[in-house]
């Protein structure tokens, strides 16, 4: 009986999208466009945090937002409705992720020619979104409280991929038992560079502090 062939097709996907992801973000440089990658799980508050950034920064730059999810343009409506920014839901057909070329194609869909800061809400997930390069200058994560200070042990590729954390939920921090100072040695564990916020999206509180983090991202990059 002839041997059955074996193609390791994960590692052929993965390459093929590290070079697709690296031509994306050389498009981005070229027109001057900042790719924001913000990832986390559902429920941690991506889009009320988005929405109190966006708002501190549209007066200064031209921002756009891609909505990632499975199914839905609930979220898409928010930002548009709330921020009064360019908004457009991607729908990923029941995958957990986007990868370059999808992104590329949501940039395609929104018209992105006249954006200056261009944010991806990635599907809420802490596995699958932190595998796939989507051409992003950065990669963001929030982690709530509510999840525990110990995700960073649990989910260590999204911690390590991240140059921004931003530790959400920190106004019911008296009913968690979750430990600030646990949670950032074990986030430089994963990833000794990264710059770690605690915030508020629902009181406000350290938005200011990612506010000026991207606002140093975006003018360094578009100059």
């Amino acid at each position: 009986m002839e041997k059955i062939r074996t193609i390791e097709i994960k590692k052929s996907i993965f390459d093929a999208n590290e070079i697709d992801a690296d031509k994306l973000r050389k498009k981005l440089k070229e027109k001057k466009i900042y790719l924001l990658n913000l990832m986390s799980s559902p429920g941690s508050g991506k889009t009320t945090t988005l929405i109190q950034v966006i708002n501190r920064l549209k007066d200064k730059y031209r921002i756009g937002v891609m909505e990632a999810d499975i199914d839905g343009d609930v979220d898409a409506i928010k930002i548009a409705e709330k921020t009064g920014v360019k908004s457009v839901q991607l729908h990923t057909g029941g995958m957990c992720h986007l990868d370059a070329e999808m992104t590329e194609i949501g940039i395609d869909g929104l018209d992105a020619k006249d954006i200056d800061l261009l944010i991806l809400e990635n599907v809420g997930n802490l596995v699958c979104p932190a595998e796939f390069d989507t051409g992003a200058v950065k990669s963001a994560v929030i982690l709530s409280v509510p999840e525990g200070h110990d995700k960073p042990l649990k989910y260590p590729l999204m911690f390590q991929v991240c140059d921004l954390v931003m530790i959400n939920k920190i106004d019911v921090m008296p009913y968690f038992d979750f430990d600030m100072d646990k949670v950032k040695e074990f986030i430089h564990m994963r990833n000794p560079n990264a710059t770690i916020v605690p915030i508020s999206a629902k009181t406000g509180e350290g938005i200011d502090k990612v506010v000026e983090y991207l606002d140093k991202e975006v003018a360094a990059w578009i100059k």
